[in-house]
């Protein structure tokens, strides 16, 4: 163990971060990026999380409606200086930060989450005994 706790990001890291998730949107919504990896595809930009010295943004996507997400990411990349030129234009920053682009796997993992709630091994746990049960076992344990 390293004896150090991961810092919570700052107010400013939140508020470049959301700043650069509006202008990428706005780029994306435009259709700006004529990508053959972006043909036909709505890419939503989900969260944008600043490095603490704001040089380095992990942004993260997702392929609105589902679908693969490597073609995106690669189109997204090639695009990478575009979208630093437009970024620059548009939010005021002292440096616009170099960009990764990852999957974001949220909607995937809420997907999942609630096929796992769905299960009706599941949903019978989480209903819990019935109340006529509970005044029972209350009503036993009593003598």
């Amino acid at each position: 163990m390293s004896g150090h706790r991961a810092r919570p990001p700052s107010q400013r890291q939140l508020r470049v971060g959301e700043e650069l998730r509006h202008a990428l949107a706005r780029i994306l919504e435009r259709g700006m990026l004529r990508d053959p990896g972006l043909e036909g595809i709505t890419v939503t930009v989900t969260e944008v999380r600043m490095s603490p010295d704001l040089r380095r943004a992990h942004v993260f996507v997702t392929p609105l409606g589902g679908g693969p997400t490597a073609p995106v990411l690669e189109a997204l990349t090639r695009a990478r200086p575009f979208l630093r030129r437009h970024i620059a234009r548009s939010v005021e920053l002292r440096n616009v930060p170099d960009m990764d682009f990852m999957a974001d796997g949220s909607f995937d993992e809420a997907t999942r989450i609630e096929t796992l709630l769905a299960d009706p091994a599941v949903a019978r746990d989480l209903d819990g005994p019935a109340d006529d049960e509970i005044e029972d076992e209350d009503t036993n344990h009593g003598l």
